[in-house]
């Protein structure tokens, strides 16, 4: 039997596809079947790629994260003021959130499934981000009087959470503020900046 051999460009179809699939219907409901006539090619095709859609769902985690978490260490290990760095974090995460909003819920999966397991993987398969120097420059500022006093990782907790939630949330908010798609997205782009503002004026002297 001649075994055949793996092409990349029907890899980053499928890939395209099942995160096109993914965005579409999330992890639960997105099928094999449905990737595979997204990507034009037959299911066995499909499989011989990626057995099953879990593999391929972390292939496309793997290349998110390589995109957001070395832009995160950037940001913090840079030498710019707290603001500038605020402004970058947020924009930088949503920008790749509103490329993968799928992945929110893929952590928060894994993390509620198997949290030392995940956090392992993220640890030492991943440039994870380490925001040490970050904290440092918030408690820094803090007790210099640039900023209001704050601890540290309830300030990191409020600019991740604020820019996580409303990929999580998108369905009920879209749903309850009478959003389209189009609406949605423009939303979040706008975000990007009212929402590193609003973390800034509430921490601001």
């Amino acid at each position: 039997m001649v075994k055949l051999k793996k092409d990349a460009t029907t890899e980053e179809k499928i890939l395209a596809a099942a995160q096109k699939i993914f965005v579409k219907k999330g992890m639960a409901g997105a099928r094999m079947q449905e990737i595979a006539d997204e990507a034009g090619i037959n299911k066995a095709m499909l499989h011989y790629y990626f057995r099953n859609k879990e593999m391929l769902f972390e292939m496309i985690f793997r290349q998110s994260a390589q995109k957001l978490f070395p832009r995160l260490n950037i940001i913090f290990e840079s030498d710019a003021p707290l603001f500038e760095k605020i402004e970058k974090f947020v924009s930088e995460y949503i920008d790749v959130i509103r490329e993968n909003p799928y992945l929110p819920m893929f952590v928060l999966g894994e993390m509620n499934r198997n949290p030392e397991g995940f956090y392992k993987k993220m640890k030492y398969e991943f440039d994870f981000p380490k925001p040490d120097r970050f904290l440092q420059q918030i408690k820094k500022d803090a007790k210099e009087g640039k900023i209001k006093p704050i601890r540290p990782p309830q300030l990191l907790m409020n600019i991740i959470s604020g820019t996580i939630f409303p990929f999580m949330a998108r369905p009920m908010f879209q749903m309850h503020i009478g959003l389209s798609d189009a609406q949605f997205m423009e939303f979040i782009d706008q975000r990007k900046t009212e929402y590193a503002r609003f973390i800034i004026d509430a921490i601001k002297k």
